[in-house]
């Protein structure tokens, strides 16, 4: 349209989405600190230059635009029952869920924060909008302190219930779209999948939708987010074995482990400390594993064999 366009963003928002933003045209100011600091300069900027200022989540145009969603999925999926959405400041879910219960009073909308920053989950806990002294989570699309005025309201009529997840959860279901689905999701579009993916919610027997909202990550933090995966789905892990320090001990655990099935990825020797045997050592194994079944395997055969797991 031609419009000149700011837009501010915290400065540890994705690289991917700064350099996606400035694609399209628009200038990009980065503010230290979360979302509501950068909210907080915008709307600086807004009074020192006149400039109209669009918000992201609190604004009823946006979640009127946000709401089609809703339409889609209804339009889509007519036999849905039950709709998980994500949820930072809240304009996502409002328009989402405003639309699918005028049209399908039955359907079950739940909403999904980060546990490190549920300033919706606890404002509806408390019955009023509260605001989170930090946000710590790589979930940054919906590291919000402060929920919306009108978004708070929308939530509190529309949604049935919102729910929280864990970083390492939240690192899960990225891996699982990736593996699963093909598909690259950011920490802030991943939520709805790990709520449904760790039973947070009650869908036994339903028809649910999950909404994966963006694919904004960047490929360091998305090596990471898949290491941090593998961890928590019981795929990688690491083992420290106390060993007596004589010929031929590396060769029979890695004979247990492969039997397992098992793979060793990284093998770290060390000498034991000052408080144990002068002939003793300690070795670390980093080791691949389909799940937590096939780790507990590993773990009770070299047990059984007289190793002594230290870690």
């Amino acid at each position: 349209m031609g419009a000149k366009s700011i837009i501010c963003m915290p400065d540890g928002a994705p690289i991917s989405k700064v350099e996606a933003t400035k694609a399209l045209g628009a200038e990009v100011r980065l503010v230290k600190g979360a979302y509501d600091d950068a909210y907080a300069y915008a709307c600086k900027l807004r009074d020192e230059t006149g400039a109209t200022f669009i918000h992201p989540f609190d604004d009823p145009d946006v979640i009127a635009g946000q709401g089609t969603i809703g339409l889609e999925i209804l339009d889509q999926l007519p036999e849905i029952d039950a709709v998980v959405c994500p949820i930072g400041g809240g304009g996502l879910i409002s328009g989402v869920a405003y639309a699918l219960k005028k049209l399908k009073p039955s359907i079950k909308v739940y909403g999904v924060q980060a546990k490190e920053a549920a300033s919706m989950a606890d404002s509806l806990k408390h019955d009023e909008q509260i605001t989170l002294s930090s946000v710590s989570t790589f979930a940054d699309g919906i590291a919000v302190k402060h929920p919306g005025d009108l978004t708070f309201s929308l939530i509190k009529k529309y949604v049935d219930e919102v729910f929280t997840v864990t970083e390492d959860e939240i690192a899960t279901a990225i891996l699982s779209l990736i593996e699963k689905q093909k598909l690259i999701a950011e920490g802030a579009g991943a939520v709805a999948v790990a709520a449904v993916l760790f039973n947070k919610i009650p869908l036994e027997g339903k028809n649910v939708v999950c909404l994966v909202s963006g694919g904004n990550i960047d490929v360091n933090i998305l090596s990471r987010v898949i290491t941090r995966g593998l961890v928590t789905s019981g795929r990688n892990a690491t083992l420290q074995i106390a060993l007596e320090d004589k010929p031929g001990q590396l060769v029979d655990v890695a004979t247990i482990i492969a039997t397992c099935g098992a793979n060793v990825t990284g093998v770290h020797y060390g000498h034991s400390d000052a408080n144990t045997a002068v002939t003793s050592c300690v070795l670390t194994l980093e080791i691949e594993t389909r799940d937590f079944a096939q780790l507990e395997e590993v773990r009770s055969s070299l047990r059984e064999q007289g190793f002594n797991l230290v870690g």
